[in-house]
């Protein structure tokens, strides 16, 4: 599965005081992940140099260099910020959203295919991934450890070991 190289992070909503600061949304796992950044991305591929960065409240307010007014700042209000994903190192068992999103959703023991993993949901205690199939079915799958047995990003495939219940079909 090829990997986007540069992913969304985060959106510029509106400025911050009067010398070009922008308030950034994050797309990410919050605003302390944003703020680590010291160069994010246009949709292009144009670097944005970042001079500080601090967190207020659930967004990252962020000095970009060469934006130095409000005028300047308010011009980027509603432009998607993309970090470069060889910029980070993620933990073992730790994976971008872009990269889950599309992977097929396999039976650990019998690789039965049961869909492809079409959204994730935050529910605060674990992540659920919706599992979408060729009918258009959709299935709500918990990611915690009895349930999602391998993840391999570089194949495409999740492989899992359903709960009772999960699937109709199921004793």
């Amino acid at each position: 599965m090829d990997k986007k190289r540069y992913l969304e992070i985060g959106q510029i909503v509106s400025t911050h005081g009067l010398k070009g600061d922008v308030r950034v949304d994050p797309w990410c796992d919050g605003p302390e992940f944003l703020c680590a950044f010291r160069t994010l991305y246009k949709k292009d591929g144009t670097p944005i140099k970042i001079k500080r960065a601090f967190v207020q409240k659930n967004v990252a307010v962020m000095k970009l260099e060469g934006v130095d007014s409000i005028e300047q700042a308010d011009l980027l209000r509603k432009t998607v910020l993309y970090m470069d994903r060889n910029d980070v190192t993620l933990d073992e068992g730790v994976f971008f959203v872009q990269d889950i999103l599309g992977c097929e959703v396999h039976d650990a023991d019998t690789d039965v295919k049961y869909g492809k993993v079409t959204d994730i949901l935050k529910t605060g205690a674990n992540d659920v991934y919706q599992v979408t199939d060729d009918s258009g079915k959709n299935v709500l799958i918990p990611v915690i450890d009895d349930v999602v047995k391998e993840t391999d990003i570089d194949k495409g495939i999740i492989k899992i070991t359903p709960i009772k219940g999960l699937f109709d079909d199921e004793d």
